[in-house]
């Protein structure tokens, strides 16, 4: 335990020296949110949301990918130094494998979120090359968990996923579609929970501190160090990303950590855990699922506006206060799943 909270430390430092000239950087290159950019689920503009949010026009987007480079390059620099030092190393999984896993999640969805960052915020047009609609980058991320899967199932050995007081239930060749639909709804949950300041960042830090525990538990050094070093720049980064943001998270990190979220439970064995403790993200994607579907076979909306934090913004709510309430629900939840990860 005092190396990974070292390593958060070391992380947190890192990312607070670089985030103030990243923020600059993206200011002189124009990464900046423009007005009207903001669509709904299907993909059809939402003037509720533009009415509320105008004046965050111009505010630089693209910290995840601070965050996912810092957290990368200290892998590679520390974890090799961390056996040279004499510390012992366990894991639940072959080592290789098993980065291989959470960098290629970490790594490939932060790119699908950049490129579809870069697509709104320079202003590109929707056709031809630089024109994947929202179906192309949907197939994109079905590839990608699918890839995902396989991975889980033949190179680590995974087919289960753990029921709290029934206990394992073994998948089969089932848990490959299984864990894909896993990664593919925290990918979009965690995208469409990122809507306010400090919203979506603050929820996965209470994730994270949950999975940092149980990763203590069963031993996985090579995991635990990863979420140390993901904690350490994400709390930095929040600092900057809560009300009033100077920086946002971008489908960069939005795609990225939400898919590495569910990930990592999938390791930890935790499905069930990780939607509890997940669960303001779960309704979250949920109220904009249950919208959709509302829409299409009744003609009619079951919400003014989805998703649920900006029904709750169109009801009165401050963006504060729906940001710290949810913080506080989402503290009750990871304490929740966290026993029933445990029992």
């Amino acid at each position: 335990m005092p190396l990974y909270l070292g390593l958060l430390i070391f992380s947190f430092l890192i990312t607070s020296i670089l985030v103030v000239p990243f923020i600059n950087f993206l200011y002189k290159i124009s990464f900046l949110r423009r007005h009207q950019l903001t669509k709904d689920f299907q993909g059809i503009r939402t003037k509720i949301f533009d009415h509320f949010h105008k004046h965050k026009a111009g505010t630089p987007v693209g910290g995840g990918l601070l965050i996912i480079a810092i957290v990368s390059l200290l892998y590679v620099f520390i974890f090799p130094l961390i056996s040279y030092f004499g510390v012992f190393i366990t894991t639940a999984y072959p080592i290789r494998e098993e980065l291989n896993v959470l960098f290629f999640t970490f790594i490939s969805f932060g790119l699908l979120g950049l490129y579809d960052d870069i697509m709104k915020f320079f202003g590109f047009g929707r056709t031809g090359f630089f024109g994947l609609r929202m179906r192309h980058k949907f197939v994109i991320q079905c590839f990608l968990a699918l890839t995902i899967a396989v991975l889980l199932y033949h190179n680590l050995g995974i087919n289960f996923f753990y029921i709290p007081f029934f206990g394992i239930v073994r998948l089969g060749f089932w848990y490959i579609p299984f864990s894909a639909l896993i990664i593919i709804a925290f990918a979009n949950a965690f995208n469409i929970t990122d809507g306010l300041d400090g919203l979506a960042s603050g929820l996965l830090m209470i994730c994270l501190f949950c999975f940092w525990i149980l990763s203590n538990r069963i031993l996985d050094t090579s995991l635990s160090v990863f979420l140390s070093l993901w904690l350490g720049a994400l709390i930095a980064f929040l600092y900057f990303n809560i009300f009033p943001a100077r920086i946002w998270l971008g489908d960069v990190g939005a795609l990225s950590f939400g898919a590495t979220l569910a990930v990592v439970g999938l390791l930890i064995g935790k499905t069930m855990a990780l939607v509890v403790i997940g669960g303001v993200f779960i309704v979250e994607v949920g109220s904009s699922l249950l919208q959709m579907i509302w829409k299409k076979f009744f003609k009619r909306k079951i919400f003014t506006v989805s998703p649920f934090h900006l029904w709750l913004q169109n009801k009165g709510w401050e963006e504060p206060k729906i940001v710290f309430r949810a913080w506080l629900v989402g503290i009750i939840l990871a304490i929740f799943g966290l026993w029933l990860a445990i029992i």
